[in-house]
């Protein structure tokens, strides 16, 4: 079982972390392409994405909820519990991912 939580965070986490960072850069090309100030784009797209990656890599909310709500009116605090850990674990790879594009874009700033 403990295997299974693990291989789950690790999923969670880096299709969080990826959706934010690959719609970024995406978004960031896309300013170039349209004469927009790349830099800032990527930014307002990475904080913007952080809460979409996030129901992205969890697969959807209502599955979450569903787990959420017979855990507490069951008192199944396991699956409560597991859910808490993959969206805790989904959560930090969005705020990487958002920081990873941060540094990038403030890493440009820096060196002309």
């Amino acid at each position: 079982m403990f295997p299974g939580i693990v291989a789950n965070c690790l999923l969670d986490f880096f299709v969080s972390m990826g959706l934010v960072i690959g719609g970024s850069l995406l978004g960031g090309f896309a300013a170039v392409v349209t004469h927009h100030n790349p830099s800032y784009t990527m930014l307002v797209l990475a904080d913007d994405l952080k809460i979409w990656a996030l129901v992205a890599a969890l697969g959807g909310t209502m599955d979450t909820l569903r787990v959420i709500h017979k855990g507490v009116f069951s008192f199944a605090v396991g699956p409560m519990a597991r859910q808490f850990i993959y969206l805790v674990a989904a959560f930090i790879g969005c705020q990487i991912g958002y920081m990873i594009i941060e540094w990038l874009v403030n890493g440009s700033d820096r060196h002309p």
